[in-house]
């Protein structure tokens, strides 16, 4: 009898995968204790993972009693972890400028590695042509019989449930292409299309676990922002989120992709920074390294802190309106010296209304998109809370458990 995973047994072991996730190593019976679960069916549904791979067992040596190196004493522990010794997903980062792409572990390290990068000019007349012929060549290097699915990170606004680009600012010919079926073309497995900022803010959401509530504003080709509200990506009637980037500053005439005039972003993304910069050095040609140096040297200049202040504003809006009182700020912006994400970290608390009576906490962080995308995975292929995913669950089991099932 092929075992189908009933609702219940979903929620059981999405559970499960959390707290081990946030736990990092975690015995049956804590598992077990940790959700409430009886001994019996935390241990069926772990046999059951163990057995597709997404989990592994790991000798846990104890310590001495002299706070020495490990030994190990009679027989030692068998703990349980995501598995850390295959690559099971295959994770692609859509850039403006790049693509990369690697082979990723369910035990992901929070620090990005990428296995394979190129880049396709603007220049090619077909730009998705050109892309898949790139994919080819990473694929001949990279492999793929062993991976469970394809996640694809894109930016965008982004309709994940219909594995579709509406809208690309900075990249329009994604919005024409049909990316998961030109993915799938070289990686014949089940392709999904995950937001980039959302994929960035699980990822922090996965290393900061306690951290269940805040805003995530990435800086870098163009301005985004994802909402996690009670450890979760925050639920919108529409596939749009976080386009903060996109909000019209008074007075500011720059052009933007999106086709409007004014966007926050042509003033804070990676390009709109040194516009700006090469404008105040009367049009000299600089780099990203010149604006560093200036600023290690000479401080805050002005133009740049008008331009912090006008992303403030919006920043500290949307922490009105949602409720919210951490941000996250990833992405260029973290990469300068410290007098710059000071300066947005107090513009942004002195537009908060909560910061008026409580605090509100501004933290810079590195990107950590691939433990996004693993944790993406792990949620719409391993354990999917909807049955439009079901079928590769389906596949799991067919393959590999046949003979086990689990009790909800």
């Amino acid at each position: 009898m092929i075992y189908v995973p009933s609702r219940m047994g979903q929620l059981n072991r999405r559970a499960l995968l959390r707290q081990l996730q946030k736990l990092g190593v975690a015995s049956r019976a804590d598992l077990a204790k940790a959700l409430g679960m009886s001994q019996p069916t935390a241990g069926k549904i772990v046999d059951e993972l163990l057995a597709v791979e997404v989990l592994e067992e790991t000798d846990v040596p104890e310590n001495n009693n002299n706070g020495g190196e490990s030994v190990l004493r009679g027989r030692p522990g068998r703990m349980l972890r995501l598995n850390q010794s295959q690559s099971r997903l295959l994770a692609i980062q859509l850039g403006m400028h790049e693509t990369t792409v690697a082979g990723l572990a369910f035990g992901v390290s929070d620090i990005d590695e990428w296995h394979f990068a190129f880049s396709v000019p603007k220049t090619e007349a077909d730009q998705a042509k050109a892309w898949e012929k790139q994919l080819k060549l990473a694929a001949q290097k990279i492999g793929g019989k062993d991976f469970l699915g394809v996640l694809l990170s894109v930016p965008g606004i982004v309709d994940e449930s219909a594995n579709r680009v509406l809208f690309s600012p900075n990249l329009h010919w994604t919005e024409k292409t049909d990316l998961a079926a030109l993915v799938k073309r070289v990686w014949d497995i089940p392709v999904m299309l995950v937001q980039e900022e959302r994929a960035l803010a699980l990822g922090h959401h996965l290393a900061n676990p306690e951290s269940d509530d805040f805003l995530l504003v990435d800086f870098g080709d163009g301005v985004g922002g994802a909402i996690i509200v009670d450890g979760k990506p925050f639920a919108n009637p529409l596939p749009i989120s976080g386009e903060i980037g996109h909000t019209p500053v008074l007075g500011n005439q720059r052009k933007c992709g999106c086709g409007a005039t004014g966007c926050m972003e042509t003033l804070v993304s990676l390009r709109g920074l040194l516009e700006s910069f090469s404008s105040a050095q009367n049009g000299k040609k600089a780099t990203w390294a010149d604006l560093k140096e200036f600023i290690a040297c000479n401080g805050l200049p002005l133009w740049l802190a008008e331009s912090l202040d006008a992303a403030a504003v919006s920043i500290a809006g949307a922490l009105n309106v949602l409720g919210l009182r951490r941000v996250i700020i990833t992405g260029s912006l973290t990469e300068l010296p410290p007098v710059v994400p000071a300066h947005l970290s107090k513009a942004i608390q002195n537009g908060s209304m909560w910061a008026k009576f409580g605090s509100v906490e501004c933290v810079a962080a590195p990107r950590r998109r691939t433990a996004g995308l693993v944790a993406t995975g792990i949620d719409r292929l391993v354990v999917p809370d909807s049955k439009k995913n079901d079928f590769v669950a389906s596949k799991i089991t067919r393959r590999r458990l046949a003979p086990l099932r689990v009790e909800s």
